[in-house]
């Protein structure tokens, strides 16, 4: 078949999945997909997506690490909130627009790379990320937020 779009809440609340592999075809992953999905660990986005909806990955408490393909250029708000076991993302630099509180209460956050210059970082952000150590940005990109004084900002 020819699926080209997860749709809204199509996996929310499966507690038991653990892993997930997504289909080529698929451009579009849609809001609260996979939120509250507590289980899950291990996620493969394929290239062919663009877009990251809203609260996708909420609460996805297992989850520890996720590769957004280079193909990306927007993610939704509170997308990976409350991904308390997630400990390092990279932000590729095909990523244009990035949600309020993308990343909020992921509680074992400890390093950042945004590669993207072309990209406007919502002030909360990084909000209730107590462990974050490492934010990597280009020079260009302005920060509009603090940053807790244990964090290190990096320019590239």
């Amino acid at each position: 078949s020819s699926v080209t779009s997860i749709g809204n809440e199509c996996f929310s609340n499966c507690k038991s999945l653990t892993q997930i592999v997504i289909s080529s075809l698929v451009t579009t992953i849609e809001d609260y997909c996979f939120s509250h999905c507590e289980s899950l660990t291990q996620i493969t986005i394929p290239s062919s997506v663009t877009s990251i909806g809203d609260y996708c990955f909420l609460h996805c408490e297992s989850l520890t690490q996720i590769t957004i393909p280079s193909s990306v250029t927007s993610i939704g708000c509170y997308c990976f909130s409350h991904c308390t076991s997630l400990r390092e993302i990279t932000i590729p630099s095909s990523v244009t627009s990035i949600g309020d509180y993308c990343f909020h209460n992921c509680e074992a956050l400890a390093k950042v790379t945004i590669a993207s210059h072309d990209l406007i970082l919502p002030q909360n952000l990084f909000f209730l990320c107590k462990k974050l150590k490492k934010l990597i940005m280009p020079k260009s990109l302005h920060k509009p937020f603090k940053l807790p004084f244990f964090t290190k900002l990096i320019r590239i």
